[in-house]
């Protein structure tokens, strides 16, 4: 047998493992894109869509997505449908925290490996792999596989005594996974933050719910400003809308839990639209795709994109590896975008450019050129930031002329890509799957900003007429107060809209989600990507006047819209 040097190939979690091999040349993201009770892909724009992951030593060169993906994969660890191993060719952390938590916490175990190219590129050619005490075996190849080196990550004596159980059972766990991670990030050392957001607060299993719990049983408590990502359910009105009592109850659990720990009930996956929030510079632990995007890219605040879990780590103590984008110099663009803009458009573009960005650059840090005479609302961005988390791995992107650090220099191998009109033509197509009956009409994702419910509100006040089909706005409870105090809720609740705080589209179920929908539409890239997946209807996609016009209607125009039909 040929012995190979291990050359980075570390192994993060161990397990022993045998089994057939699954590549994906895509990352992939695990929330929305893994079903989290039977380990199938059901992400519909991802090459392999309809696999089963169960059992599977599965490769990719990293994930991508949402934060969420650390819990679905505790879930699966939980209901047996993990996969055997997850093998990696770059840096990863949601899927790799994940593991984590199932071994420390739950004693479910995940082979986690990160492979140099060399060695990854012989593996996925291989129909089936072995994990065994520090070995990787697969055809007639035998590869030594090391362990993080924890020693050479500096830790203050305040580390040290968290380290060592000084405060309690659960902050030394929490720092121990921390310098794991720390590890496999190639971090020197930890630092400081000011503030954190938690996301793993989502009822989308039992898993997020039993580490919560599990948390707060051993003593957890957040020790820095903490806001909470939005949740499952309406907190307080959610029986008056039939849920049933057993989400409910376990949702309302899982909320709580985050709350007793110290956590402020923000319940918003748009912690940028509270009052209180980052400043450019600020060294920040947050969670949640869309957020950290508009942190770092719009604010200029500096966080990480954490898993999830790992943010109630960073809370606890305040603390987060030194590494990726909190370093200047892991700030730069590696991608220039190029965009050709048609010679009109409505806002429905930027979503649409968001996604576009992040497929053509999954695991780097683009910067968008071309826009610089546009004029770019804070919800243009918000929009764009939300999509293009869908399709990169990426923790931020720079827009020249409109982003903070729009105009750092890009790194010397930065790569040129172009965004052209007929990308936009064909992402159109892409996104617009439903027939042009409408039974639904989806805002929200992420939280709608008061502007955003505002202009929805003027455009059916022009028509002076009620909605015909459901129509639903999600928010966070400071922009419900916003609205409650101007009067628009009340307008928008006489015209037939239902304005729902605290829980998110990409976690509401029925029946507030109405159960007789087959299709729907949406202003959010983010939603149009996952939509399908999570929900089984068809989605349909356009500006919020398209949503207006549908919700007063029932039906959406199946022609394209006159700025695609003429792009150039």
């Amino acid at each position: 047998m040929a012995k190979l040097s291990n050359n980075e190939a570390i192994i993060f979690v161990q397990n022993n493992v045998e089994g057939d091999v699954l590549v994906c040349n895509e990352g992939l993201s695990f929330w929305g894109g893994v079903d989290p009770d039977t380990g199938v892909i059901i992400d519909i724009h991802h090459p392999n869509c309809g696999e089963q992951l169960s059992g599977k030593i599965v490769l990719m060169p990293t994930s991508r997505g949402s934060c969420s993906g650390s819990g679905v994969l505790l879930q699966l660890a939980q209901n047996g449908n993990a996969p055997a191993a997850l093998i990696f060719r770059e840096t990863e952390d949601i899927l790799t925290l994940g593991a984590m938590i199932a071994e420390r916490l739950f004693n479910k175990k995940i082979a986690i490996l990160r492979l140099n190219p060399n060695i990854y590129n012989l593996l996925s050619v291989q129909k089936s792999a072995k994990i065994d005490h520090l070995k990787l075996y697969f055809s007639s190849t035998l590869i030594n596989l090391c362990q993080p080196d924890l020693s050479t990550i500096y830790l203050n004596n305040s580390d040290k005594e968290l380290l060592a159980g000084n405060h309690g059972k659960a902050t030394k766990i929490a720092m121990e996974i921390l310098c794991l991670m720390a590890a496999s990030q190639n971090a020197d050392k930890l630092i400081d933050v000011s503030r954190g957001h938690i996301d793993g607060c989502i009822l989308a299993h039992d898993a997020n719910l039993n580490f919560a719990e599990k948390m707060l049983d051993m003593g957890a408590r957040v020790i820095i400003p903490t806001t909470i990502n939005a949740i499952s359910v309406d907190r307080e009105n959610w029986r008056s809308q039939g849920v049933e009592p057993e989400l409910g109850n376990k949702a309302s659990r899982l909320a709580d839990a985050y709350v007793k720990m110290g956590a402020r009930p923000t319940f918003t996956c748009a912690p940028y639209l509270l009052s209180e929030k980052p400043i450019r510079d600020e060294v920040i632990g947050w969670s949640e795709s869309n957020a950290v995007i508009y942190a770092n890219s719009v604010i200029g605040a500096r966080t990480q994109k954490h898993p999830d879990y790992l943010d109630l780590f960073i809370a606890m103590t305040g603390r987060t590896p030194n590494t990726g984008v909190y370093l200047e110099e892991n700030r730069k663009p590696n991608c220039e975008i190029k965009i050709s803009l048609p010679l009109k458009f409505d806002e429905s573009i930027w979503p649409m450019i968001g996604w576009l960005a992040g497929s053509k650059s999954p695991n780097g840090i683009p910067v968008l050129i071309g826009l610089e005479d546009i004029s770019l609302s804070n919800d243009d961005l918000k929009a764009l930031c939300a999509a293009f988390g869908t399709t990169s791995a990426s923790p931020m992107l720079h827009i020249k002329g409109h982003t903070p650090e729009g105009e750092l220099p890009s790194t010397q191998d930065a790569t040129s890509k172009t965004i052209m009109p007929n990308d936009l033509l064909n992402l159109w197509q892409k996104f617009n799957t439903g027939n042009n009956k409408i039974d639904l009409v989806a805002i929200g994702s992420p939280h709608a900003s008061s502007d955003e419910c505002m202009k929805f509100l003027k455009l059916l006040l022009e028509k002076n007429q009620t909605v015909i089909v459901p129509t639903i706005l999600t928010v966070g409870q400071e922009t419900l107060g916003k609205l409650r105090d101007h009067g628009s809720l009340n307008q928008l609740s006489k015209l037939g809209v239902q304005v729902v705080p605290d829980i998110c589209w990409c976690s509401i179920t029925e029946p507030v989600f109405p159960s007789k929908t087959q299709s729907l539409i949406t202003n959010s890239g983010k939603y149009a990507h996952y939509g399908k997946g999570l929900t089984g209807r068809n989605i349909r996609f356009g500006s919020l006047s398209d949503c207006a016009m549908a919700a007063l209607s029932g039906f959406v125009n199946d022609e394209l819209p006159n700025w695609l039909n003429s792009p150039t």
